[in-house]
């Protein structure tokens, strides 16, 4: 992955105004006046704040880490290991995100032209309306006895 907000946001958002025709700025005013009216670029969009809201924590870590060692003599603390696991854990999350947003701009990635995919479409659009799995007990016709609690054997 790209280092640096400029990098990884400016390459993903290159993609993102290539893909869509149009600037960033164009089409995330048009998801928000009609965000059902094209289900992708709503994905792209949201998952384009993730990504910048991912790369602002990015940011603080460093920023925090680099003020602890400038301030450390030559031997780190626990302090300062704890802020680069900081770092390293908003490295991942940052990549993670930008790796997802490569997937949505990518119309022939793996997964998207598979039955496997219009299920998670459908499902991603709210098709379903209730659980996926019964969870009441289903309700007993009229003409089935009573249940006893002493089990089927008797």
């Amino acid at each position: 992955m790209l280092d640096g907000a400029d990098g990884v946001m400016g390459v993903i958002t290159e993609q993102i105004e290539a893909r869509f025709d149009m600037s960033f700025a164009e089409l995330s005013r048009a998801v928000t006046a009609a965000p059902q009216a094209n289900r992708e670029a709503t994905d792209v969009v949201r998952w384009h704040g993730m990504l910048a809201e991912s790369q602002t924590v990015l940011e603080n870590a460093e920023g925090s880490l680099l003020a602890e060692l400038e301030s450390q003599p030559s031997e780190l603390d626990d302090r300062a290991m704890e802020m680069a696991h900081r770092v390293n854990a908003a490295v991942t999350a940052r990549d993670g995100r930008a790796m997802v947003m490569r997937w949505l701009l990518d119309p022939d990635a793996p997964g998207k032209q598979n039955l496997a995919a219009e299920r998670l479409a459908r499902l991603s659009q709210g098709a379903r309306k209730g659980p996926a799995v019964q969870t009441s007990a289903p309700a007993r016709p009229a003409n089935a006895p009573a249940a006893t609690g002493r089990g089927a054997l008797r």
